[in-house]
């Protein structure tokens, strides 16, 4: 297979990989854990990962319009598409994925946003401390506050600074919030357990501007 030359698929590789290492030895209840991505468990946004890892335009939309443009059905259906018999063979299938540029459409770094975002959404349950490096955070950060793409993360941001504590990450004008680069990653997907990881005047702006409930995708 020739070497992939897009950082930022390098980069979306390297985050399965490490996100498959963290849950190599999870107990049967651990995979049942709740996640902090709505009603999922932790096994099933792994197989989320997985089934937008295996997808192309072309299904992507024939799966939407057989759900009637119904986004929630068209995830739980594909996500039941990967779910394994056993939380093992749901992990298998992960690592089958873990080098694939496949996706559905839209910008690299938004597939790289997805990763990361949903490997926090399962590691914060656990209390896995595994964080992606500042410069794999940085990109998502950016993207995240220029475009509303899976999540509403720039509408979640408007009206406010964003300065990251721990990289060069920074963004808009208005009242500060500041904290670690993930803590804004995950609280510009609308995660609200990552506001407890920032401070500044802003912050009450920013727990008003997210979106509610917090998005699956």
């Amino acid at each position: 297979m020739p070497r992939n030359r897009d950082p930022l698929w390098s980069a979306v590789h390297a985050e399965r990989a490490a996100l498959a290492d963290d849950l190599s030895a999870l107990t049967p209840e651990q995979w049942k854990q709740p996640s902090l991505c709505g009603q999922w468990s932790v096994e099933e946004v792994l197989a989320h990962l997985t089934a937008a890892a295996s997808i192309g335009p072309a299904r992507w939309f024939a799966s939407v319009i057989g759900a009637r443009f119904d986004f929630d059905r068209h995830n739980a259906r594909r996500l039941a598409d990967q779910l394994g018999a056993t939380p093992e063979e749901t992990l298998a299938r992960f690592r089958r994925v873990r080098t694939s540029t496949t996706a559905p459409l839209g910008p690299t770094a938004a597939w790289l946003g997805e990763v990361v975002v949903h490997a926090q959404d399962i590691r914060r349950p656990l209390g896995i401390t595994t964080v992606p490096p500042s410069s794999t955070l940085t990109e998502v950060a950016r993207f995240y506050a220029r475009k509303d793409f899976a999540v509403p993360s720039r509408t979640t941001a408007d009206g406010l600074r964003l300065e990251a504590t721990d990289g060069p990450f920074t963004s808009g004008t208005g009242p500060l919030a500041t904290g670690p680069t993930v803590a804004l990653v995950m609280a510009m997907a609308g995660r609200a357990a990552y506001c407890d990881d920032l401070t500044g005047p802003g912050l009450a702006t920013l727990r008003e501007q997210l979106p509610h409930p917090s998005p699956r995708a």
